[in-house]
């Protein structure tokens, strides 16, 4: 009970599913608690009284919350099991950075053309987003992943593009992807989604369209 985990989450968040597979890449047994977000849990607004939203991981009834700092702190204190940052100062520091590239850029613009209303309106909104995508390509050179030749922390930040990408396009019904002017991020697409961890914690992709098409008609029809 002392080293108890606990992980708050719900089926679909991509910022869950990073904090999911680092545990099952070190191998920590873990709770998992799924969490209604339409009617939050009291055990939710008592661990994340800020943000009151998932992931949040209870460890030794201590919660910690916002999935890139979860992983630092699995990363420290699970430090005997697989590495998730590199232990170079410099590449540490390289890794948050693109981390972080991630979720202020990459994420944000992908999104907006989900959001967009119309189809030239989400035309125009993809430039930005092609444009973080070959940013992203250029830093996996001569590098299976991001992380070098193991799963690692930008690896596990960018991982939602590897299996909602093709999602989207088939809800908004626009090609986000390019694997011919992608091939690195194509192969790393593969390679991430085919490793034992990541592989048997996606969600369902029926599921999914599902989910990302009553989202998508919210947007189109709201004010």
């Amino acid at each position: 009970m002392a080293d108890e985990v606990k992980l708050y989450r719900t089926w679909s968040s991509r910022f869950s599913l990073r904090i999911v597979w680092a545990l099952h890449i070190k191998g920590i047994e873990y709770e998992a608690i799924f969490e209604d977000l339409s009617h939050k849990s009291p055990q939710l607004l008592q661990y994340n009284p800020v943000h009151k939203k998932v992931p949040v991981l209870v460890h030794k009834g201590k919660p910690i919350c916002e999935s890139l700092v979860i992983l630092e702190y699995i990363d420290e204190t699970w430090k005997e099991t697989t590495p998730l940052l590199p232990q170079d100062p410099y590449e540490k520091a390289m890794a948050r950075f693109w981390a972080k590239f991630v979720d202020d850029k990459l994420l944000p613009s992908v999104w907006s053309v989900f959001t967009e209303k119309g189809y030239e309106a989400k035309k125009e909104a993809l430039v930005p987003a092609v444009q973080n995508l070959e940013i992203i390509e250029e830093q996996l050179k001569e590098k299976n992943f991001f992380g070098g030749e193991s799963i690692g922390y930008v690896d596990l930040a960018l991982g939602w593009i590897a299996y909602l990408l093709d999602v989207f396009e088939e809800v908004i019904d626009l090609k986000l992807f390019d694997a011919h002017k992608f091939p690195l991020l194509s192969g790393w697409m593969k390679n991430f989604c085919d490793a034992p961890a990541i592989k048997q914690h996606l969600p369902p992709r029926d599921k999914l369209v599902t989910r990302f098409q009553l989202f998508h008609e919210k947007f189109q029809t709201a004010n």
